[in-house]
């Protein structure tokens, strides 16, 4: 996504991510205009790993996106609220202190990993953090007891409990992956996260709904719908054991 002041441009994609390419064409398009004055300027790069479609970006794309973004003088915010699940997906290879060196800002994702309530801002870029706790204070966001916010993490972050706990996630999620798979239904994305796109026949949907939770995603075809099963570090193996019998015998 391509921030402009006061509006945002969301860039095409398959599978969620965005590519360097496309930012500086997007960039390059705004400013190559000859009427460029009447538009809104761009502003940011506000990309999410793992995006909504649970994909996930890998080190040499992020720094293909910070290295475009330099170029541009755009800052690069990267939205973190599964950030565990991405970190420790199958096959990542982009670390914490990869996204600490390569973006400007970023979140470290609570409260869909544990915590209570709350986002863990990081700010790397010098420039950025000025006044930031004032723009805090004047749009009501400054906790009285912010302590309670940051034990959280404190205790998260202990020990390697966040990413132990988003390491579960992920591992249940790949459990009913692989269960759709072995009964022959494809997915609308290859997520190795805790986010799961099966593409499931309206009769299966019907009949899993009556005891399971899932997202409608979008309609496949005239009797198929793409639907998001989502773990967490919540989730009982148990559970997920029974959805898989469940699966495995089409009810």
């Amino acid at each position: 996504m391509l921030l402009f002041r006061n509006r945002t441009i969301s860039l095409e994609s398959d599978d969620g991510k965005i590519t360097a390419k496309q930012v500086k064409e997007t960039y390059n398009l705004h400013w190559n205009d000859a009427n460029h004055e009447h538009a809104v300027q761009p502003g940011m790069v506000y990309i999410s790993h793992p995006t909504e479609n649970g994909t996930i970006y890998t080190k040499s794309e992020l720094q293909a996106l910070s290295k475009v973004c330099k170029e541009c003088g755009l800052p690069l915010f990267l939205d973190g609220a599964r950030l565990g699940y991405g970190i420790v997906a199958e096959g990542a290879d982009l670390t914490t202190a990869d996204i600490a060196q390569l973006c400007d800002a970023f979140y470290i994702g609570g409260t869909k990993i544990g915590a209570m309530f709350g986002e863990a801002v990081i700010i790397t870029n010098a420039d950025l953090k000025k006044d930031f706790r004032y723009i805090i204070k004047q749009h009501g966001g400054l906790l009285a007891k912010g302590r309670l916010l940051g034990i959280q993490f404190d205790v998260l972050f202990e020990k390697n409990l966040y990413f132990d706990i988003s390491k579960h996630a992920v591992r249940l999620a790949l459990m009913i992956k692989k269960a759709f798979a072995e009964k022959g239904y494809s997915f609308l994305y290859d997520s190795y996260t805790n986010q799961q796109f099966p593409i499931l026949p309206d009769v299966v949907l019907d009949k899993l709904k009556a005891k399971y939770s899932y997202s409608y995603w979008k309609r496949i075809g005239e009797s198929t719908s793409a639907v998001r099963f989502c773990t967490s570090w919540a989730t009982k193996e148990s559970e997920v054991n029974e959805l898989i019998k469940d699966i495995q015998s089409g009810q």
